[in-house]
């Protein structure tokens, strides 16, 4: 296996209000061909500010494995499936990683 570097492959790291939220965003996602897979990992703690206050929440935090080209349509997709007003959605780009494993994510995405 080939370590692959200067990628299009981006991930997405976003939260949701809970994890039937985040199945249903992940599997549109994976159905729409926008994300090759969508990891859901499970209940975290968030604390933040939000009008004014801090605020402590459980949510459900997903990653979501795309590329760059698709990440305008993911974002969108999660928008209109999101409860929140503002939902996290935060781009990482990828800079390697296993070039098999880097061109299965390609392959596995709409082009």
């Amino acid at each position: 296996m080939s370590r692959q570097t200067e990628v299009d492959v981006q991930i997405l790291y976003c939260t949701a209000a809970d994890q039937q939220q985040a199945l249903a965003i992940g599997q549109s996602l994976v159905d729409a061909r926008l994300a090759a897979c969508v990891n859901i990992l499970g209940p975290t703690t968030s604390i933040y500010r939000w009008e004014d206050k801090t605020e402590t929440s459980t949510e459900v935090a997903f990653i979501v494995k795309t590329t760059a080209t698709c990440v305008d349509p993911a974002i969108s997709l999660i928008k209109n499936m999101h409860s929140y007003e503002l939902p996290c959605i935060v781009t990482v780009p990828v800079s390697g990683g296993c070039g098999d494993f880097l061109s299965w994510m390609r392959q596995s995405v709409a082009r």
